[in-house]
Formats: structure tokens, C-alpha cells, sequence
């Protein structure tokens, strides 16, 4: 774990899979159109980079990210929406590009909602950027929302 989680309060550690209903409430909290539980169990279930921030009391966040063939792709990354703006998704997000380089990837790509500006803003910070289009990609209230899809490069030296 970071001195700068550390500094926030919070621990960093392996989603488990008694931690799915505790994700579930941070999920529904954040999302209109949440994950189902069994989502994030395959995730784990694949192997995928899964991990959790925990609070003195509860589970405030997570993030999953696959990894395979010098690729990463980031699929969720979610904190409750009582504790957003304040350092902790940027500190999900150079977690999973740490663990996403020490695993080879020279790539990470991922989809946002081109509505939800503070994520978009919190990528471009990270030197992600827009690279397509995916028309139509999410649930949204009154029907779908496109995706805008993002990618940076890892320095793996």
C-alpha cells in the first residue's frame, strides 16, 4: 500500500469474495446501472486484478483490470460517492497502472461515459487519452449513452 493511501485513511488489498455484497451497496450507491454480483465474481473467478479500499469501517471502492498479451484493460474502478474528491480514485488508478506494468502491460485502455467529467478529467491527468468510439455502449436513463475510449502507454523501464 502507498503512504498516500495510507495518508487517506484507507487500506488497499485483494477483492474476496465475501466482499461482493459490500460492493454490491458501493456499486448501486455510484451507478444507476449497476453490476450484478456475479460480475464481479467471474471477475475474480478470470484472475483479473481485483482490489478493494477499505475505510476504518466499510469498503469505500475498488477497481478490476484484466491483463493479457502486453494489454490492460481497466473495467471498473468505482469509489462511493460520499467519499469522491478527495485523492482516492486517482490512488485506485496509479495502483492498477503500477500492477498492470509489473504484469507486462505496455498498454491500458478503458471506457468512460463522455457525462461523467470528473472520471474523464482524473484520466487525462493520468496521460490517458482518447483514442474511439464506442456508440450506444451504456444503459442510460431515456436510452444508451456512447463510451469514449481512452488509452496511455507504460513506461516499463
Amino acid at each position: 500500500m502507498s503512504a498516500a493511501m495510507d495518508a487517506f485513511g484507507v487500506r488497499l488489498r485483494p477483492m474476496l469474495p465475501r466482499d461482493v455484497p459490500a460492493i454490491g451497496r458501493v456499486e448501486r450507491a455510484a451507478y444507476d446501472y449497476p453490476w450484478s454480483p456475479g460480475i464481479f465474481r467471474d471477475c475474480m473467478l478470470a484472475g483479473y486484478t481485483c482490489l478493494v479500499l477499505e475505510g476504518d469501517d466499510s469498503l469505500i471502492g475498488y477497481g478490476i483490470m484484466s491483463v493479457a498479451a502486453g494489454e490492460a484493460h481497466v473495467l471498473n474502478v468505482c469509489v462511493h460517492p460520499d467519499c469522491q474528491l478527495r485523492g482516492l480514485g486517482r490512488q485506485l488508478m496509479l495502483e492498477l497502472l503500477s500492477r498492470a506494468r509489473e504484469r507486462g502491460a505496455d498498454r491500458v485502455f478503458l471506457e468512460v461515459r463522455p457525462s461523467n467529467r470528473v472520471a474523464r478529467h482524473l484520466y487525462r491527468s493520468l496521460g490517458f487519452r482518447e483514442i474511439g468510439l464506442r456508440p450506444r455502449y451504456y444503459q442510460a436513463r431515456g436510452g444508451r449513452e456512447d463510451a469514449v475510449v481512452l488509452a496511455t502507454e507504460l513506461d516499463l523501464a
